[in-house]
């Protein structure tokens, strides 16, 4: 049986770990709260704006702006965003799945650049035969400017023609229990099934041009999506950190007991024995 000096320092050393992880439960609850704040605020005007572009779009010539035009239908680009921190569950294991599963699968065939939002993906993604393009950090500290600087990347290249479609694979927040893998198309702009119900065949008029009001609500209502992609994202991370901390330390209290009660047993066991020593000394006197 283990040394009794062994199995406390095991019980003081799981007991440190059930503290730490518990105090990370509570700043990713506290963090959490804030994050699903925004989200909440965020996705209205997003969704809005969304729909927006997409009905002004559905009567506009394609030479009205660079981003209307269609590019090379082999070349697909895919926006893979994650976290830069880990300790949060699977979060950032489903997020590269999919994305390879998109690759081989979705669109096998085709060549595929790839530009990764957050640290951790970044690095799994790295031991794949994948092309990375350009990759982001810093998601939590500046969600608005990030958006604008992988928004002024994507819609470049789609400009010049070299990207036919452009794609974003995230984790969209649920609750603090799920969250879902998501992929979701920002370019072109047109809806992915067209059906021919609830459509808006309403025309527009423009002032002062259709250039010029295609030039300000495109390039903006991407960047308004990828800073909603990323706030769903911060609150999955969140969410997800929260969950996987409150895992860890039920389980950490778990292991405390196990060890708490080999501990006695240990305990136990030596006190018979040095009883049975002590007994049979005195017999023998």
């Amino acid at each position: 049986m283990a040394n009794l000096r062994d199995i406390k320092r095991r019980i003081t050393s799981v007991k440190s770990t059930q503290k730490i992880t518990k105090a990370m439960k509570m700043v990713a609850a506290s963090k959490l709260r804030r994050a699903q704040a925004s989200i909440l605020q965020a996705r209205p005007y997003a969704f809005h704006m969304r729909d927006l572009v997409i009905n002004i779009t559905r009567c506009a010539t394609l030479d009205a702006h660079p981003l209307l035009s269609h590019g090379n239908p082999d070349r697909i680009g895919i926006i893979v965003v994650n976290s830069d921190k880990g300790l949060c569950g699977g979060f950032n294991a489903t997020i590269v799945n999919r994305a390879l599963y998109a690759i081989r699968k979705d669109f096998a065939g085709k060549e595929v650049d790839l530009t990764v939002v957050g640290r951790k993906g970044l690095d799994t993604l790295k031991r794949h035969s994948v092309t990375i393009r350009q990759n982001f950090t810093g998601m939590s500290d500046e969600p608005l400017a990030l958006s604008k600087s992988v928004i002024s990347d994507i819609a470049a290249d789609y400009a010049l023609g070299k990207t036919g479609e452009v794609y974003c694979v995230y984790n969209e927040f649920k609750s603090a229990v799920q969250q879902n893998v998501t992929v979701e198309r920002l370019l072109p702009f047109q809806p992915e099934e067209d059906d021919g119900e609830n459509v808006n065949t309403l025309d527009y008029l423009y002032e002062p041009s259709q250039e010029a009001i295609f030039e300000s609500l495109l390039l903006r209502n991407l960047e308004t999506q990828m800073h909603r992609i990323l706030l769903e994202s911060t609150a999955s991370e969140f969410g997800a950190r929260m969950t996987a901390m409150d895992a860890a330390t039920r389980n950490a209290g778990e292991v405390i007991d196990k060890l708490t009660l080999q501990y006695n047993r240990a305990r136990q066991n030596d006190i018979t024995t040095q009883l049975i020593e002590v007994i049979s000394g005195a017999e023998a006197l």
